[in-house]
């Protein structure tokens, strides 16, 4: 089912299509906190700690695959919010050759470079082998990452949010069912965490794929469509790969600060990977909302309503800020219960540890939410490129983290590491949304002006 949000009003079309996008976020999540708390509880802390300690580095490579789809994903939006069906088949044959590309090179890519990185982050020698079992099977799996992020997002951005999340619950139910089949009775350790997980990924992507092709007849797509064109591979990658190293750059930056908690210990590790965990879970509902408005800004772009991109950013970014409160209260009160699902609850010094960044994390969750509008939106309107510059701000902030926090402050200094990023990434996304906004703005009253000159009789 596809939706047209460049009708209606603003707030409602983008909670109603933020609502399912949510819903897949959180089922997302719950399918990676599975692995998490299997393997804490089945495995134990080291083997907790192993997996816990490849989080940066896989999003690295992840996040990365998942900001290219999210990217090649825009000009079919604009495509579609400007009513060019012969343009969104066109572009979304070029989308499966892009996707076929980088699942290749991302896997060969890992193939060669994993064990040298995990050693660059300074992994503990008592949990590295299991960390590379683990990450290593994961990487393998990127093709299958690649393939439920491309065939979602082309879904999205038509407007059709629901069908992903509906592939997705059944994988969830897969990848725990695997989890405990693998680490229980198989007695696969880590690497049966990691097959669970790409069998999953590979399962919701197939899904979608066989809705597309039996459901949605504007992507029944023709010879001439899956002709490789180089002109409109390169357009479309010009916003995916800056989408992609939006993420990768943030990436490289919880690496340096993935190093300096390494060298404070396993228990710092398992502490620090508990936190985050929670604090993924928290901030789903952001990222959701920032998701949304990258294929809100981009039908509207394509439909030449900027009034109405402003209106929806500023409505949905305070829903954000009211939500913050709440996310901070959940952090304060029951953080350490829920990190108690990673990590028994014997563990006191460590929990206590967890608690600790998400209070002081919890404290600077607007800033998190503003990056997560305002660079979405940015992206939406394909400002990929400048919005990288967010992601140089945060790399900074969390080298600074890593440099010159950790060695005085230790544990503490890590806590502030994200926080610092988010703020840096602020001073950068709010003053170029409004520079952008302001040259769309000039851009289509020339082009108006244009279209009367035109059409005035001579």
């Amino acid at each position: 089912m596809t939706r047209d949000m460049t009708q209606g009003k603003p707030l409602k079309q983008i909670l109603f299509f933020c609502l399912p996008l949510l819903m897949g976020s959180l089922f997302q999540q719950f399918y990676n906190l599975a692995d998490s708390i299997l393997v804490g509880k089945l495995l134990g802390v080291d083997a907790f700690a192993a997996v816990g300690s490849t989080g940066s580095l896989s999003f690295l490579v992840l996040g990365f695959a998942q900001g290219i789809c999210s990217g090649f994903a825009i000009p079919l939006a604009q495509s579609f919010g400007a009513g060019n069906e012969a343009a969104v088949r066109r572009r979304c044959g070029q989308i499966i050759w892009l996707s076929l590309l980088f699942s290749v090179l991302l896997t060969v890519l890992t193939f060669f470079t994993t064990e040298w990185i995990l050693r660059l982050v300074r992994t503990p020698e008592d949990i590295f082998a299991g960390a590379y079992r683990y990450i290593f099977i994961i990487f393998m799996g990127t093709g299958a990452t690649i393939l439920y992020n491309m065939v979602s997002w082309v879904l999205r951005s038509l407007g059709d949010s629901r069908t992903p999340l509906y592939f997705l619950i059944a994988a969830v139910v897969v990848n725990v069912g695997l989890d405990i089949l693998l680490m229980g009775p198989v007695g696969m350790g880590v690497e049966g965490a990691a097959i669970a997980t790409v069998a999953s990924q590979a399962a919701a992507g197939l899904g979608c794929l066989w809705y597309i092709r039996c459901k949605v007849p504007l992507l029944r797509l023709q010879k001439q469509d899956l002709r490789p064109n180089l002109r409109e591979m390169l357009r479309i990658a010009g916003i995916g790969v800056p989408m992609g190293l939006q993420f990768s750059i943030t990436a490289i930056g919880s690496i340096v600060l993935q190093s300096a908690v390494n060298s404070l210990g396993k228990g710092a590790v398992a502490a620090i990977s508990a936190g985050f965990k929670v604090e993924c879970l928290l901030s789903a509902p952001m990222e959701s909302a920032g998701l949304t408005m990258a294929t809100y800004c981009g039908q509207n772009l394509g439909a030449g309503k900027l009034d109405r991109i402003r209106k929806g950013v500023r409505q949905i970014t305070l829903v954000a800020m009211v939500y913050c409160v709440a996310a901070f209260t959940i952090n304060f009160f029951w953080g350490t219960t829920i990190a108690s699902l990673f990590i028994d609850a014997s563990e006191v010094e460590i929990l206590a540890q967890a608690r600790h960044y998400l209070i002081v994390s919890g404290l600077c969750y607007p800033a998190l939410a503003i990056i997560f509008v305002y660079r979405n939106s940015l992206q939406g309107m394909g400002f990929s490129s400048s919005a990288m510059l967010a992601g140089a701000a945060e790399l900074a902030a969390r080298a600074i983290a890593a440099f010159c926090l950790t060695a005085p402050l230790g544990y503490a200094g890590v806590c502030m590491g994200p926080p610092l990023a988010w703020i840096f990434a602020d001073c950068i996304l709010l003053p170029l949304y409004f520079i952008k906004t302001r040259q769309v703005q000039r851009r289509m009253a020339v082009y108006d002006a244009y279209q009367t000159k035109q059409d005035t009789p001579r």
